[in-house]
């Protein structure tokens, strides 16, 4: 009889299944480590955050996992060109164990009952959908009645990004998970900073869940900055800018469908052949622009963040921004859309301080305490009420209801139950206090938000290694300088320095602040990310010098 200490460990196990599969299912013969890590921790049966560059591998994750687990896998994700793309890529194998079939609004009620069929039957593996489908109670109950073995939600940023206005949906997504009985989850996004990623642990409830985060930098991208005194010199730059790059495929992201139609024009006008892309166009001329610039028939597009996911375009060559990112997050995100295939490839930033100003205007007021308090107090005295029933009783917008909800919710103020009613919970808050804490979740969030913009500033400003100070935003630490960034080529060696007050990502506390974590150093300043302000920069003389922080 064999000594159990002579069998081989778990993970040890679930490595060699790992491999085994992805060579001989996918003709992979190596699996990255950061993919590994994530897929040993889905066998292990863990709740798993994978946080992989675009063109990693993200999707690899959950396949392979999903060709040894009994039952079948459910893809979430935001975007139906995205997963028409994953789907070809499955389906395009010829192999039945990779079988993927979709329920979303782009199939008939009748391909979507054969679509769950052949999951019920066993003869589909994959089945993808979208948080919106899962959403109407009966879809619900016929997925759960699939007894799936994992969860993959996909693109899971969007649960902190759109969650709370755009697509209050996703906010449904840990309860539908909790209907399914639990089984295992795997969140996949290419950006998640710390804040981010504990969002998405909330919302999805993850339990004791591993968090995997590998290879954020890409040196294949160069990174480029420049501050604009005025619109005629950004203009300027950008012209040379692509002139340099002759006709090589890339996207200028700008922050609102106007300057994506102006600045088309503008370009086309001076000998550019470029379109624009954005929210507010017809569905079909959106198609069709996608489908124009993943031939190379459109070098230059012009476009909002809507234009990115979905895009499995692997030889985009540059990405340039005229106006100054929300975020490091949507940055990342933007610019990780370049050089999929490993070749080189340009990034360029060109800011203006009025830029900051136009995200202030975005990001809105805060939410009025009277609707609030008024909509607690209707859903403790109404009784189980959908949400379009609270709209009319209310006489509050579809989307200003689902904004006010997601944040009683977070408060305990409402409950959305099986049967998509919200109620309120039996140890609610009375009205005002929970309009009162809701508010103040709300400026939190806000407070938090607004870090985030500084530290797009400070990345902007930066005279240091930027992908030093880009991922230390992320929690990963960059031992030495990248040497593919605009700042490493003028100014090698600048910015380090051995006299530094904490080693990066350890735990401090600040008086005023609270608990935070040091993410990184530019120079003589300092970056911590604190639990309840978000994300400081700090002198580091005066961190000394007045003893500003201590290891907690």
């Amino acid at each position: 009889m064999r000594s159990l200490l002579s069998f081989p460990p778990f993970h040890l196990l679930h490595s060699f299944r790992l491999r085994r599969a992805a060579r001989q299912v996918f003709g992979w013969r190596r699996l990255r480590d950061g993919q590994l890590a994530a897929m040993r921790s889905i066998m292990s049966g863990r709740d798993t955050l994978v946080v992989l560059p675009t063109g990693a591998g993200k999707s690899a994750v959950y396949q392979i996992p999903a060709t040894l687990l009994p039952g079948p896998t459910i893809v979430i994700s935001p975007l139906l060109a995205l997963q028409q793309d994953q789907l070809a890529s499955l389906n395009d194998r010829g192999i039945p164990q990779l079988r993927a079939v979709r329920i979303s609004s782009a199939e008939t009620p009748t391909q979507q009952a054969a679509a769950l069929a052949e999951v019920r039957e066993g003869r589909a593996r994959f089945l993808f959908t979208t948080p919106e489908q899962l959403a109407d109670p009966e879809r619900a109950r016929q997925v759960r009645e699939l007894k799936p073995s994992l969860v993959a939600v996909d693109e899971a940023h969007c649960l902190s990004a759109w969650g709370y206005d755009f697509r209050p949906d996703y906010l449904g997504l840990g309860r539908f998970i909790a209907d399914l009985g639990r089984p295992p989850v795997v969140a996949l996004t290419a950006t998640a900073s710390p804040p981010v990623r504990e969002d998405i642990a909330t919302r999805l409830d993850l339990r004791r869940h591993q968090t995997i985060v590998s290879g954020l930098d890409r040196p294949n991208l160069h990174l480029e900055v420049a501050y604009c005194s005025d619109e005629q010199y950004r203009w300027r730059r950008l012209s040379a800018f692509l002139k340099e790059e002759d006709g090589r495929s890339g996207i200028i992201y700008v922050p609102t469908r106007r300057a994506a139609e102006e600045l088309s024009d503008r370009l086309v006008s001076a000998g550019f052949k470029a379109a624009f892309y954005h929210g507010g166009m017809a569905g079909g001329v959106r198609e069709k622009r996608h489908l124009e610039f993943s031939d190379g028939e459109i070098p230059v597009m012009v476009a909002t963040s809507a234009f990115g996911m979905g895009i499995d375009k692997p030889d985009i060559r540059w990405i340039a921004h005229v106006a100054l990112p929300d975020s490091p997050d949507s940055y990342l995100q933007e610019i990780g859309r370049a050089g999929r295939d490993g070749q080189p490839a340009r990034t360029l930033l060109l800011w203006r301080m009025e830029d900051e100003a136009l995200q202030r205007f975005f990001n809105g007021g805060s939410p009025d305490h009277a609707e609030l308090r008024d909509l607690a107090a209707l859903l403790r005295t109404g009784g189980p009420a959908t949400k379009t029933q609270l709209k009319e009783r209310s006489g509050l917008s579809a989307r200003k209801i689902a904004q006010l909800l997601g944040l009683l919710e977070e408060v305990g103020a409402a409950d959305t139950l099986a049967n998509n009613k919200v109620v309120s919970p039996r140890y609610a808050p009375e009205p005002v206090a929970a309009a009162k804490a809701a508010l103040a979740q709300f400026e939190r969030r806000q407070a938090v938000g607004q870090t985030r913009g500084d530290m797009m500033r400070a990345f902007a400003q930066s005279r240091s290694c930027r992908a030093q100070v880009l991922l230390a935003y992320f929690g990963e630490h960059v031992p030495k300088q990248c040497g593919h960034c605009d700042n490493c080529h003028v100014r090698p060696g600048e910015g380090v320095s051995d006299d530094r007050p904490f080693t990066v990502h350890t735990g401090v506390r600040h008086a005023e602040w609270g608990s935070g974590l040091v993410l990184g150093y530019d120079g003589d300043k300092m970056t911590v990310l604190f639990d309840e302000v978000g994300y400081k920069t700090l002198s580091v003389p005066v961190v000394r010098a007045q003893q500003l922080l201590v290891v907690d």
